[in-house]
């Protein structure tokens, strides 16, 4: 599935091309407007493309690996992964509040209905070892559990008079409208419980009605070899629990990477810089370098010029998701021009010097030779 061709987008497009796109498919596509026994998945995957493609990073992903990146990445293809617990959701998303076809109520509406808890973000520093080859942390975050002294109901115990009288414990208020698809019901949150569905004044006094308190937690995070710098990785479930019993959020981890002093990386290419003697360009060399495997053995071949890249296969950074590929070590060379020398050093190269001129003559004498021969 090409999320662009599902959107039928160019590659190229903007977030407003793809916003526009995108209404006019979920139209076309949402089951209760399309009777097809499919329509529901499809729709499920226009909400897919259209979430990866708004987002910078995702999409980015996307482009360079496809939909395998995205889950190496921690970006699991399900239902659920991609911000919008349902479908309707997608298409509230456009419209504000909650929105149904044909007139019903969304059960949404109701605020002692399950709801999904917050998912979170951390963001933490590694080093660049750390993100070659991978490493394990323990993080600490604030997340919102069930509070103990309600149950997680967000009611005093010893309240009498529970329910908000305005949305009669619903916790939402609804308004029908006639538009050219039909009647849509606007769900917008009950000004008087704030969405609780209960008497303000039941309250429970630890959680304030909400029914989840903050408490700090420690999370163990398993970078894989081949993140990098801004690399976001999904811990499913490990966000903030949902309220009234609902699933919990999942925790977003976005990865720093600290620069290294030795290497240069360039997506999983590593490069170095490597400067040499005019004398180790001319006749060649051997000369030990530093890689991320420790000590290499380079070999500089006879005549090497300078910029010349020489290239170790499969010594670069371990590609993510690559099942043990890696990409290559480049190291470029540089050929130094010595400015100081010593008398010695200077006898040496006016003689190299007066014999490469010599060559020179005697070729050019040898050219003059061969074009006048026969005449």
């Amino acid at each position: 599935m090409d999320f662009y061709e599902l959107l039928e987008v160019d590659k190229n497009a903007s977030k407003d091309d793809i916003k526009r796109a995108f209404r006019q498919k979920a139209r076309k596509l949402h089951p209760d407007v399309n009777k097809e026994p499919d329509a529901e998945q499809k729709f499920k995957e226009l909400g897919k493309a259209y979430e990866t493609l708004m987002d910078d990073n995702k999409r980015a992903l996307y482009d360079q690996y496809g939909e395998d990146g995205l889950s190496n990445a921690g970006y699991t293809q399900g239902p659920f992964d991609y911000g919008f617990g349902d479908i309707s959701e997608i298409f509230s998303s456009f419209f504000g509040g909650g929105m149904e076809f044909g007139g019903g109520y969304s059960q949404r509406a109701n605020a002692n209905a399950p709801q999904r808890g917050d998912d979170l973000r951390v963001d933490i520093d590694i080093t660049f070892e750390e993100a070659v080859w991978g490493a394990e942390k323990e993080i600490k975050i604030d997340h919102l559990v069930y509070c103990d002294e309600c149950g997680s109901t967000g009611t005093d115990k010893n309240a009498k008079d529970t329910v908000c009288k305005t949305c009669q414990g619903r916790g939402k208020v609804q308004q029908s409208t006639q538009t050219i698809l039909g009647s849509f019901t606007t769900v917008t949150v009950c000004p008087t419980c704030h969405g609780t569905g209960k008497n303000p004044g039941a309250n429970c006094k630890k959680c304030r009605g909400a029914g989840l308190v903050k408490q700090e937690k420690t999370v163990k995070v398993k970078i894989p070899a081949g993140v990098d710098n801004g690399s976001k990785m999904r811990l499913s479930g490990e966000g903030s629990f949902g309220k009234n019993k609902g699933p919990s959020g999942d925790l977003y981890v976005v990865l720093y990477v600290e620069p290294s002093k030795k290497f240069t990386r360039d997506e999983f290419d590593i490069k170095t810089t490597l400067h040499i003697s005019q004398a180790q360009a001319t006749l060649g060399d051997k000369i030990t370098i530093e890689t991320l495997d420790g000590d290499y053995e380079l070999k500089i071949p006879e005549g090497c010029q300078s910029a010349e890249r020489i290239e170790l296969k499969g010594l670069g950074v371990p590609i993510l998701g690559g099942h043990g590929r890696r990409g290559n070590h480049y190291v470029i060379i540089y050929v130094d021009t010595p400015t100081k020398l010593s008398e010695e050093e200077k006898e040496l190269y006016k003689k190299l010097f007066e014999i490469q001129k010599g060559e020179k003559k005697e070729s050019l004498k040898d050219k003059l030779k061969s074009t006048f021969a026969g005449r």
